[in-house]
């Protein structure tokens, strides 16, 4: 771990607090986008209950968090069709480069994957946790690892829950029960599983609440982590949270903790989060790598100065680092531009017995692009393909996204021409978005043709991934025939197509009606747009220094459930100067809001300033 630590970041001389400054690891500059903060006193006052709460050393016990969802493991281990069922995110958050990589709805804020969830997290968007970062149950297990990427095995009492009209789940499975059919755990296993994967929360929720109140089976620790789980999902971990005070005390054990700390996560709520951590301190559960690799993620999301002090933690606690806490200090170096360190921690995980899978091997390809190292990224790739797509298959989406990057459209065209005969989908989206990326318009949509014909019930998800290239290169026309063509196949429109329209009336400059798209959006109760797309729009008004409209979104991202942070406040902040209003009160609302300015903010900060004193006003005073 002393290794581990020592390849990751220097804080000693950054002004960071004496315990983080022992938390080092050499090469990871944290001077990032939004800058950093100089204060070690406010840095240690920010952080102090939750280093406080870092005693007794427990020995790590296994990982658990409900399955939620296979997107980020699209062609891991494929002989065949994926699912793809749903809309993934990726659990890292990354920059432009390794960002392509994976699934594009992973932007700059995590929150937008955390809304369907794929790995622990892209984010932002943000964002499910993978088979490595996940514990389900045994019966869950056999079905998604003896076919994970196989055609969906369904069950009857499946097709009855989803048959059943919105509410009324719970007599459908009255119903059921009533004519004699069983159910037991295997069956109700793989029926929550397929109710995951379509991201029919609501639904696996009214039947978790169902086998709760019949009693039909004996509930343990693992069916209440799953109910708090979809309770958190619907409703937000808030309610989640208080589901806790039902659950037998003999049943409130670490499985519990763990999920609703990964919720919070999810949600980017630092302050909920320390707290469950610091409450399962109290409970002496044990500090474990899948909680520690939760912090980890939120931090790299929310204060990157902070990943030093959960490090020294699994120092001191003996916490083993896991796969994922590779990937999570991998990608952060790679953010930052750091190839020397992102390239010292893969020797690092080797040196710890593990071998980069292809998902480490695709982030630091995509950091080698973003940093103009052609050759380096090229390697990278060869290595990935192994000289035989056939045996190596799973990589080919990888593929032709890091091709498009680095603007190589004949290895594109190669990779694809491998694929084509019988392409997956996930090939067909990335080949969709690879040739979007290499402004080849005809082929992407040759590729959508193509997906279109081999997916049976094609969802939103196949349509957005083309309605984003329209949007990317200002294709209105386009983009509004995809919407109507997406209607007609009645397709259910959600935060994915939302995040793309909005995107291509604002690329049209016309952000009223991007902003009315939003607005409608936002009011449906199922699911709310991404972090991303209100940011978006509220970047736009920023630039028109309208703040009217500035501070209107800002109020709607709070009513959809978005936590203020920093990046907001930039936004609203950066309205008022274009504006060259004062905006009073502005600094009493970050501190009710515990946002703390970093060096670029607190220079926005001087210049909206009603009370500052200048040169003119000292002369007239």
């Amino acid at each position: 771990m002393w290794a581990l630590r020592r390849a990751s970041v220097p804080l000693r001389n950054r002004g960071f607090g004496v315990r983080a400054s022992r938390a080092t690891f050499p090469g990871l500059k944290l001077q990032h986008k939004d800058g950093v903060s100089d204060s070690p006193d406010v840095t240690c006052d920010k952080c102090l209950s939750f280093k406080r709460s870092f005693h007794e050393k427990h020995d790590s016990a296994n990982l658990y968090l409900v399955r939620r969802s296979l997107s980020s493991q699209a062609g891991a281990k494929s002989n065949g069709e994926e699912y793809d069922l749903e809309d993934g995110f990726s659990e890292l958050e990354t920059t432009d480069g390794a960002k392509a990589v994976r699934d594009t709805n992973v932007g700059d804020n995590c929150e937008d994957e955390l809304i369907s969830e794929p790995d622990l997290s892209d984010n932002e968007d943000h964002a499910e946790p993978s088979k490595d970062e996940l514990e389900i149950s045994d019966t869950e297990a056999d079905f998604s690892e003896k076919a994970p990427y196989r055609k969906r095995v369904t069950s009857a009492l499946f097709k009855a829950i989803v048959a059943a009209p919105g509410l009324s789940v719970s007599a459908a499975l009255d119903k059921w029960v009533e004519e004699g059919d069983e159910i037991d755990r295997g069956e109700i296993s793989l029926t929550m599983l397929n109710l995951r994967k379509l991201q029919m929360y609501g639904r696996a929720l009214q039947f978790s609440e169902w086998l709760e109140a019949s009693k039909r089976i004996e509930l343990i620790e693992r069916d209440y982590s799953s109910h708090l789980d979809l309770i958190a999902k619907v409703h937000g971990p808030e309610k989640a949270a208080k589901y806790i005070e039902k659950i037998p005390k003999s049943f409130r054990g670490e499985l519990i903790y763990r999920t609703l700390l990964a919720n919070y996560v999810k949600a980017n709520n630092v302050k909920k989060a320390e707290e469950v951590f610091n409450k399962m301190k109290d409970l002496e559960f044990p500090i474990t790598t899948f909680s520690c690799n939760q912090l980890l993620l939120l931090y790299k999301r929310t204060d990157k100065k902070k990943l030093a002090d959960v490090l020294l933690l699994m120092e001191k606690e003996n916490v083993k680092p896991s796969l994922f806490t590779f990937r999570l200090l991998i990608d952060t170096k790679g953010q930052m531009n750091d190839i020397s360190g992102m390239e010292e921690l893969l020797e690092k995980l080797k040196v710890q017995g593990f071998e980069p899978d292809i998902r480490i091997k695709s982030i630091a390809a995509g950091h080698y692009v973003s940093a103009g190292l052609k050759e380096k990224a090229e390697a990278v790739l060869k290595d990935m393909e192994r000289g035989n797509l056939s045996e190596n298959r799973r990589v080919c989406g990888d593929l032709l996204r890091i091709y498009a990057l680095l603007g190589q459209a004949d290895q594109v065209e190669r990779i694809w021409k491998f694929c084509e005969s019988n392409p997956w989908t996930a090939e067909c989206i990335a080949a969709i978005e690879a040739w979007g990326k290499l402004k080849k318009i005809k082929e992407a949509e040759a590729v959508f043709e193509k997906m279109l014909q081999k997916v049976k019930r094609p969802s939103s998800k196949h349509y957005t991934v083309l309605l984003k290239v329209y949007a990317d290169h200002k294709m209105m026309t386009k983009g509004k025939d995809l919407i109507k063509r997406m209607a007609d196949d009645g397709c259910n429109i959600g935060p994915q197509t939302w995040d793309a329209l909005v995107k291509l009336y604002l690329d049209a400059g016309e952000i009223e009606k991007a902003d009315s798209i939003l607005h409608k959006a936002s009011q449906k109760n199922q699911v709310k747009p991404f972090f991303r797309t209100f940011m978006a729009v509220m970047d736009h008004y920023s630039k028109r220094g309208d703040v009217h409209n500035s501070e209107k979104i800002f109020h709607r991202m709070r009513q959809a459930g978005y936590i203020a942070r920093l990046r907001q406040f930039q936004a609203l902040v950066q309205a008022y100067i274009n504006a060259k209003a004062p905006a009073y009160g502005i600094r009493e609302r970050m501190k009710a809001d515990n946002i703390f300015p970093n060096r670029d903010l607190a220079g926005q900060l001087v210049q909206v300033d009603a009370f500052r004193k200048t040169a003119a006003s000292d002369l007239l005073e």
